[in-house]
């Protein structure tokens, strides 16, 4: 049963060796992460499943102890998802699971055992059946869920301005800040590609995994400091 959600966005650049010199642009989505992953320690969980978008269609699963690494941004930078376990030293994490690993890393994150989920653009079915699996698995089961909201905030945001991108950002933030699950099930699929929102799959895993548990939500952080929308919120 989910007992406790964690949502965050998931761009590099929260990592500030990623960042560099605009690192401090982001400190208040640091912090407001920090706060979101208390709830889940403070939740006591048996289980930890960080779910993050990943290309293609399916999903992959990643066992604890699969490594992570930013350089690909020149950064020489390595994480591992939960403790050291027996993951396949050829499977690495996607960049979204990659920045939840350094979120864990941050907080020395020991609470329970950590495994991942990228997921893909998958329907909003699916999704919801991957959340309801999820949250089957443990008597308590935390989701740290990673996404980012629209990238067509403004004119140089990787996606251009978009009108639509705003309203869409907007309901997100209050959906995910009031834990409300039929708003997350029924955002539009076809929208939410079109405005580079990779967090829709992740955050309908998350609304599968809640079906039945009674969380309240707390908004703590909505910004689109780079034309990219960043949620943070904390599910108990």
């Amino acid at each position: 049963m989910l007992v406790a959600a964690a949502v965050c966005p998931c761009p590099p650049l929260l990592v500030p060796d990623v960042a560099v010199g605009a690192a401090p642009e982001l400190d208040a989505a640091r912090a407001a992460c920090t706060d979101a992953l208390g709830v889940l320690a403070a939740a006591r969980p048996g289980r930890l499943v960080v779910v993050g978008p990943e290309g293609g269609a399916g999903s992959q699963t990643y066992p604890e102890g699969t490594s992570g690494s930013f350089r690909g941004f020149g950064v020489d930078l390595d994480v591992r998802l939960g403790a050291a376990g027996d993951a396949d030293t050829e499977q690495r994490l996607p960049y979204s699971l990659a920045v939840a690993a350094w979120l864990l890393e941050r907080i020395g994150w020991s609470d329970a055992p950590v495994e991942g989920l990228g997921v893909g653009e998958s329907p909003p079915e699916r999704c919801a059946r991957s959340g309801r699996d999820i949250a089957a698995r443990d008597e308590r089961v935390a989701l740290l869920v990673m996404g980012d909201a629209s990238a067509c905030r403004t004119l140089k945001a990787p996606g251009y301005l978009d009108e639509r991108a705003a309203p869409f950002d907007a309901e997100v933030a209050r959906a995910l800040g009031a834990a409300d699950l039929a708003a997350l099930t029924a955002l539009d699929t076809g929208l939410a590609h079109e405005l580079k929102a990779s967090g829709r799959a992740p955050w309908q895993v998350l609304a599968g995994a809640a079906e039945g548990a009674n969380l309240g939500g707390s908004l703590l952080y909505e910004d689109a400091p780079y034309g990219v929308g960043y949620v943070v919120a904390a599910w108990s």
